[in-house]
């Protein structure tokens, strides 16, 4: 397995909100797909990974994801 690096990461979607903006990451070398929202107003920062069917729906509502993640 391939340690996922920042270099290999590449941007498929990106919205900000209310200080919150959330991205939608997929890593080249491991082919694995990584949604995070970072808060502005708290510097908190939320990394989920996701499967590839459900990767649009957890980009438009990471929150709601975020308990599966803990």
């Amino acid at each position: 397995m391939t340690p996922r690096t920042a270099q290999a990461d590449r941007e498929l979607a990106h919205r900000s909100n209310a200080g919150i903006d959330v991205t939608l990451l997929w890593n080249e070398q491991t082919d694995e797909l990584l949604v995070t929202a970072f808060d502005s107003t708290t510097g908190e920062l939320l990394e989920l990974p996701t499967a590839r069917e459900r990767a649009l729906d957890v980009f438009h509502h990471p929150y709601a994801y975020a308990a599966e993640a803990a």
